[in-house]
């Protein structure tokens, strides 16, 4: 019989050790580090979490103003020699952008767990209304530490590369 309730025991604790996938996690992206921000939000999705990142305008790039948008012109140039359209497709949007950022830091290519856990996000311009009755969590570890003036924000370098709001 002892051994009974040790098995009670330890389904009860691996029952509550389930995560909770039938609401998904909120992140305000506002003054958070893109980088630091895109590797928080991928061990999320690989954990089996529902992740929404809101105000992905907000998302901070560090350095330069001139040097940011110096090096995404430069990447923009990268396409097909024989057509563009055969070439890597270049966002402009950011919402879009972080999502792909998220799914370079997922193992997308190879594994059917890093397509599942890409399904599994969604990133938003903006607060939608069906988002507002949830909390809303931020990474400490990846939010800016110093002035926003020494960073450059999302929605500066979409702006320049040809996003239309």
């Amino acid at each position: 019989m002892a051994n009974g309730r040790l098995n009670k025991s330890k389904a009860t604790a691996k029952q509550e050790t389930v995560v909770r996938t039938d609401r998904p996690i909120v992140v305000d992206a506002t003054n958070h580090i893109a980088g630091r921000l895109s590797s928080h939000v991928a061990k999320l999705l690989l954990k089996g979490n529902r992740v929404s990142l809101v105000n992905c305008e907000k998302i901070m790039y560090s350095g330069t103003r001139d040097n940011i948008i110096a090096e995404y012109k430069a990447f923009l140039e990268i396409n097909s020699i024989i057509n563009y359209k055969h070439g890597p497709v270049h966002q402009r949007r950011p919402d879009t952008v972080i999502s792909k950022m998220i799914r370079g830091m997922l193992p997308y290519e190879g594994k059917p767990s890093g397509v599942a856990a890409f399904k599994r996000l969604r990133a938003y311009v903006g607060s939608p209304q069906e988002l507002k009755p949830f909390e809303k969590i931020q990474f400490e570890k990846a939010l800016i530490r110093k002035a926003s003036a020494n960073y450059t924000t999302m929605a500066e370098l979409c702006g320049v590369i040809g996003w239309t709001k």
